[in-house]
């Protein structure tokens, strides 16, 4: 699941609008790289495949487009996480991937207080950096 340099300042490039919202930032994780906009966890990129976080209110967007789940375990396929991938019309237009990722952001500030915590005290411990 490594992620290369090359894809990873595309995809930041791609985001670079959506700072208005907080920084952008990324931090390295499990051979993957976790998307903060401020402290948001709003996406994630594992073997260069951004993937963007889902609830009710966007996952529609995503699977009208067959866009495929993040699934971290190979050898557990029916474990998914709230992720999907990001179809790649929206990945190469930046105003459009921005939207998205709005709508990303705003699902992560909707996560229960305590997954919110645990990933802050992650950064602050300095772990999940570049």
């Amino acid at each position: 699941m490594t992620v290369s340099s090359d894809y990873l300042a595309y995809v930041l490039e791609q985001l670079g609008e959506l700072g208005e919202l907080g920084d952008v930032s990324s931090r390295r994780m499990f051979g993957a790289a976790g998307l903060y906009c401020g402290e948001a966890f709003f996406g994630l990129i594992a073997a260069d495949v951004l993937y963007l976080r889902v609830d009710d209110s966007n996952r529609a967007a995503y699977t009208a487009r067959g866009a495929a789940q993040f699934r971290p375990y190979a050898d557990r396929p029916h474990l998914s996480m709230n992720y999907y991938e990001t179809p790649a019309e929206v990945l190469e237009d930046a105003a459009r991937l921005v939207e998205w990722a709005r709508r990303s952001v705003a699902v992560a500030m909707q996560a229960p207080p305590g997954a919110r915590r645990v990933a802050t005290r992650a950064r602050r411990a300095g772990k999940h950096k570049r």
